[in-house]
């Protein structure tokens, strides 16, 4: 079986190959310009002769899917090659010698002699320009074609594959493929063996998800992913609570254990999968104990055990014995082993002569048995799989530390091995590459040996690993590796976090090894897969599988009680993105409540309202340069007036702009020296989603009339900037350019409403000015010790403390009781400090 696997995955390699090896690299440039031409003039996007097709919630067979998605993958492809010409031309060529050339089937084999220093830049599955002109001169080449990294001979030559056929498309583009092939194939017969290699990119990714993708048909419940439909069963799980009977049993020490660590809505989603339908979807907003609901989830599919089985018919039959009483189980204990009785094993009253028969007494007593170490058993083996490396590492991380809790509710560490590559240095211990070497140190080298290669025997002892393993960890895409196709054992249990950031032909890597069930973790809220072709994204390819189905009405378990975020940066994001469902864990506004909230410019939540000015540096990317000047002033006051806020990173200043992100870094490091990075953490919003700190400011950059925001304007982006601080979240943007999107209009109207909007201006340290900070100070103070608990959104009378008391709401101005100072939250500064 493993074997016909491995040979059909690798006919869909061979198709793939022939389709991008048969490209044309100047011409890829070119139409890739004219499609977003078209694209910007809202004009129908073609790949070739195949029309690009929007995504749809679902799908009518497994035809309809793949002519759906692998066109859009083709598409990705495409614009991952031409992605280093478009940003710049920042592609390195590197001057190479053609040692060798011959004619492979349908593919030509190439031995290509490259420079020692220049030999680790390249690895296999990378795409090659081979040309015999240099790349990014002031004429494009004449003579090039694509070419695969197959593998290597040694350090310096590498195997490369290319395929010299005409590619589909008009009569123009095969003649003028027709000609390149010619001149290539005259270059490869000549003399000279100088050629240039250009590293465009790996293409690993892409295979996998391709292969996966073409062997569609043979997926588990592959009726459920084209449909995006419930079964009945799962229906009634997503209905399901804590104490709904289920066709999987949780012991009870472990489920007291789950109850007394986790609140209803991780039980429930814990629960959704004891029906063992195929797919079930777990919703994790931010701070919602996602990771934990994990490592609960992983603890119930290693220990649960079946009580009822589903027959063809439907029904349930109970797969149980009776349950026997006291007194029935000592009579069968009795009749099976009548010595209970006596004392005596009649095996024990005959003793043998030689010890055939198994009796070596091997301690000081000989009547009491040897105890000998045996490995935990578990009833499943599970695959747990991440987009990104850093998420992956994340969850082995807490599998390390935290541990499972078996069947008797007991802390333990299951066997885990994380493969791939780029593994962070606290998982080590159960890296693939560290355990086999682990084993090959403790075997007799002269067994290693006489067993064949010392290649042969590691790749033997991966196999044992990973099929030894109770959990796997690996990326979506590693997943899809060579490694994994060895096996002969199976997955039960397919676990994906962060789900909802892989393009759905990622997420089918993992189930293409086939499983009985798989869980999506993920949040569709925040950030979404990463996808290089614009056409791709408009059509809907970066949607995820979770998201799609989401779409189409199948259920989903969502996490609702939150302990991340003081109740205020809480506020919005429930209201906006999650309708309201968010609620606080106990103890959470307790123990997000700091020293600095006494001013009302330091948090909670606050939107400092700065008219600066957006630049583009040549990048393509945005700076905002009043905003970086107002945030070094802010954070300057903030650690100036709480000691506790210095010498530690207690602070993040996050951007959706990696300009904006590298000026801020600049700045910083002139402000506090080399060492800047250890008192504040400065990263893009990308790079700051899982992540969060007590004090997080969210520089906006945009600054404009008019002409739009980009993508600070997408929902996921801004959701995920404003829950990542514990204590303060701290906005720092333009309201006027900002409320050219709704979602944003939202957010300053609530501000408003809250009174946390400053608007602010040069200079800006007189906001932070003693007059100004005592102003907020005593508005604060009269706030908590009037005890009112204001419902802004829907204006209603609440309870506080047993009475009632009708609440109004405030616009911009107002004054609450009485109170004059009102009008300092909303203080406008001009250049000479004067209110």
């Amino acid at each position: 079986m493993a074997v016909e696997k491995a040979s059909l995955a690798a006919s869909h390699q061979t198709r793939l190959q022939k389709i991008v090896l048969g490209w044309d690299y100047l011409r890829l440039l070119a139409q890739s310009k004219t499609r977003e031409k078209k694209r910007k003039k809202g004009e129908e996007v073609e790949f070739g002769p195949v029309a690009l097709r929007n995504v749809p919630e679902t799908f009518s067979s497994v035809k309809d899917y793949t002519a759906v998605f692998e066109p859009l993958l083709l598409e990705e492809c495409c614009a991952q090659i031409t992605r280093g010409e478009e940003e710049g031309g920042g592609l390195e060529c590197h001057m190479a010698a053609l040692t060798h050339w011959e004619k492979a089937n349908e593919f030509y084999s190439i031995k290509l002699a490259i420079r020692t220093e220049i030999a680790d830049q390249f690895t296999d599955n990378d795409l090659l320009l081979l040309s015999k002109e240099q790349l990014g001169g002031t004429a494009l080449p004449t003579t090039y074609a694509f070419a695969l990294v197959e593998g290597r001979e040694s350090q310096q030559i590498l195997r490369l594959r290319t395929y010299l056929d005409e590619e589909s498309g008009n009569d123009e583009a095969r003649r003028t493929r027709k000609k390149t092939i010619l001149k290539f194939c005259a270059a490869l017969q000549g003399s000279a063996s100088a050629w240039w290699v250009t590293k465009l990119c790996n293409l690993s990714t892409i295979s996998r998800e391709f292969v996966a993708l073409s062997g569609m048909g043979a997926l588990p419940f592959v009726d459920v992913i084209l449909s995006g439909r419930a079964t009945e069963l799962t229906n009634l799980s997503h209905q399901a609570t804590v104490h709904t009977p289920s066709l999987w049993n949780i012991p009870l020490p472990l489920m007291e254990h789950l109850k007394n660590t986790h609140n209803e809505s991780q039980l429930q989603a814990i629960q959704a999968g004891l029906s063992r339908q195929p797919l079930v979807l777990i919703q994790g907003p931010p701070g919602t104990g996602k990771t934990q609901t994990i490592l609960g989830l992983l603890s119930v599919i290693l220990h649960a055990t079946p009580t009822r089985l589903p027959t063809k018919d439907g029904s349930l039959v109970v797969q149980a014995r009776k349950e026997c009483s006291f007194e029935e189980k000592m009579d069968s204990w009795l009749r099976a082993s009548p010595w209970l009785g006596n004392g005596l094993n009649p095996r024990d009253a005959v003793m043998p002569l030689d010890g055939d028969d198994g009796f070596f007494p091997t301690t000081g007593n000989q009547f009491r048995p040897e105890v000998v170490g045996a490995k935990r058993k578990h009833r499943a083996h599970v695959l747990v799989c991440a987009p990104s490396n850093s998420a992956l590492d994340e969850i082995v991380l807490r599998l390390i530390t935290s541990g499972l809790r078996d069947e008797y509710g007991k802390v333990y560490t299951p066997s885990i091995v994380r493969v791939g590559v780029q593994a962070h240095h606290s998982i080590q211990s159960v890296c693939m590459d560290n355990l086999v070497e682990q084993r090959l140190s403790s075997m007799d080298r002269s067994t290693v040996s006489r067993s064949g290669s010392a290649g042969a025997e590691r790749d033997r002892i991966r196999v044992s690993i990973l099929e030894e393993s109770a959990i796997i960890c690996s990326t979506l895409s590693f997943s899809g590796s060579s490694i994994f196709s060895r096996m002969k054992r199976g997955f039960d249990v397919v676990v994906i976090d962060e789900a909802a950031q892989a393009v759905e032909p990622a997420t089918l890597v993992p189930l293409a090894h086939g499983c009985r069930q798989a869980f999506l973790v993920g949040d569709p809220i925040q950030l979404p897969a990463t996808v290089l072709s614009t056409s791709a994204v408009k059509l809907g390819y970066g949607m995820s599988l979770f998201k799609r189905f989401q779409k189409a009405g199948y259920p989903v378990q969502m996490l609702k009680t939150q302990y991340r975020m003081h109740p205020e940066i809480r506020h919005f994001p429930s209201k906006e993105f999650y309708a309201e469902e968010l609620e606080d864990g106990d103890q959470v506004k307790e123990e997000t409540t700091r020293p600095w909230h006494e001013y009302r410019c330091f948090g909670p939540f606050a939107f400092f309202d700065i008219s600066g000015e957006e630049s583009q540096p040549g990048s393509g990317s945005w700076v905002n340069i009043d905003e970086v000047d107002f945030i070094v002033v802010l954070y300057r006051h903030m650690v100036g007036s709480y000691s506790e806020l210095k010498g530690s990173p207690h602070i993040a200043i996050i951007s959706p702009y990696r300009q904006q992100v590298k000026l801020l870094r600049e700045r910083f490091n002139d402000v506090l020296g080399a060492d800047a990075a250890r008192y504040i953490d400065i990263n893009t919003v990308d790079g700051f989603q899982g992540r969060e700190k007590d004090i997080a400011i969210f520089s906006c950059v945009r600054a404009n009339k008019g002409k739009g925001i980009g993508f600070v304007s997408d929902y996921r982006r801004m959701n995920v900037g404003l829950t990542r601080a514990r204590a303060s979240m701290l906005v720092v943007g333009c309201a006027e350019s900002l409320k050219q999107d709704n979602h944003w209009t939202n957010l300053i109207v609530s501000a408003e409403k809250r009174q946390r909007l400053f608007k602010v201006k040069k200079p800006y340290h007189i906001l932070f000015s003693d007059e100004s900070l005592a102003s907020m100070k005593k508005l604060e103070k009269e706030k908590k010790h009037s005890q009112l608990a204001v419902d802004i959104s829907q204006n209603e009378i609440v309870e506080v403390d047993g009475s009632h008391s009708q609440i109004g709401v405030f616009e911009e101005g107002d004054a609450a009781d009485g109170n004059e100072d009102m009008d300092a939250t909303y203080a406008d500064y001009d250049d000479d400090g004067d209110e």
